[in-house]
């Protein structure tokens, strides 16, 4: 699987096996029931939930998704944290992975922040360390918003570690070829083609350089992140959510980490990921060490996507900071799954 990768690949479908479609309405936020699913507007939404506890104060770790590959990307991370911390949440946007693709969808930021919102309170969640990579440190931005101005209505939000995503407008380096060209006609036109033509996909994600320039993804990794992606007709989503780095720029003191920092008076603990390959983001880590003296910044070798090219040591870096903040771990079965 490459330099650093698991052993075995988990592969797209036992990922979503693993993890349940639930019922949930956009408007109002809501998870419904079962009997719920002739309502209009309703849609099915994937989670992934590992060690799910009866404990009403446990501390939760959710783990939010990046773009392209959504909550796939942390399958092989996930395998080597095993079952022993938890319990943990993972979220699957719409239009992405097994959640439904609706196709007059009005995909953002605040909408992903919603659907996160709803699954805590469908969990009963209470306190939780968050974790995200790329696109949806926004999201966790807007949810760190909401804490401050709805005080008692979120979640304890204890401590995040955002990885290779958007912290600041101002320093986002996304190539025009990459994510600027997915949100034109072009880039729709594109992504129809490769919803139907593996070649066309996987030349796409070659092209991206989501990866270090040392590492060779095998046709295996290829493969699975072409099913996650593609899945229920899923290529369209990088075209019509394409629009993220634009959609900071236009909230951008209001998803400014600095200002987020300074407004919770260091009640969350901040942990910053970045990768020194890393082609989008590389510029948000720097500005944070001057912007933000009091997070942690953490830094890892390879390209941008950390969760395939070193899910070890990413997994090693969520496994520190989750038991810092009292998320549970049993060590009694902690080296059955390593």
């Amino acid at each position: 699987m490459g330099k650093s990768g698991a052993a075995v690949l988990v592969t797209a479908d036992q990922w979503y096996a693993g993890g349940q479609r639930v019922l949930y309405h956009p408007d109002p936020a809501r998870v419904l029931p079962a009997e719920a699913a002739a309502t209009p507007g309703a849609l099915r939404v994937f989670e992934r939930v590992v060690g799910a506890s009866r404990d009403p104060d446990a501390t939760w770790l959710t783990i939010l998704p990046g773009f392209p590959d959504g909550s796939y990307g942390w399958a092989q991370v996930d395998r080597m944290l095993g079952v022993d911390l938890g319990p943990r949440l993972y979220v699957e946007p719409v239009g992405q992975g097994d959640s439904d693709k609706p196709g007059n969808y009005r995909h953002s930021t605040m909408e992903r922040a919603d659907l996160v919102e709803a699954l805590w309170r469908h969990h009963a969640v209470r306190r939780t360390v968050v974790v995200t990579f790329d696109y949806t440190s926004l999201a966790l931005l807007e949810l760190l918003r909401r804490t401050s101005e709805r005080a008692g209505a979120l979640p304890e939000i204890v401590a995040v570690f955002m990885m290779n995503g958007g912290l600041f407008a101002d320093s986002h380096t996304h190539p025009w070829q990459v994510t600027p060209m997915l949100r034109s006609p072009l880039g729709a036109l594109a992504m129809r083609r490769a919803q139907r033509s593996p070649e066309m996909f996987d030349s796409a994600m070659l092209g991206a350089r989501l990866y270090s320039r040392s590492y060779r993804p095998s046709a295996e990794e290829l493969a699975e992140l072409r099913s996650a992606v593609t899945r229920r007709e899923g290529a369209a989503f990088l075209h019509r959510a394409a629009g993220f780095v634009q959609e900071h720029r236009r909230h951008a003191q209001r998803w400014d980490l600095a200002a987020v920092a300074r407004d919770l008076a260091d009640t969350v603990a901040v942990y910053l990921g970045g990768s020194e390959e890393d082609r989008y983001e590389h510029r948000q880590v720097t500005a944070a060490r001057i912007r933000v003296p009091s997070a942690d910044v953490l830094t890892f070798p390879g390209g941008h996507l950390t969760t395939s090219e070193h899910p070890d040591l990413l997994a090693d870096a969520i496994r520190e900071i989750a038991s810092r903040h009292v998320v549970a771990v049993r060590p009694d079965l902690s080296k059955e799954h390593r």
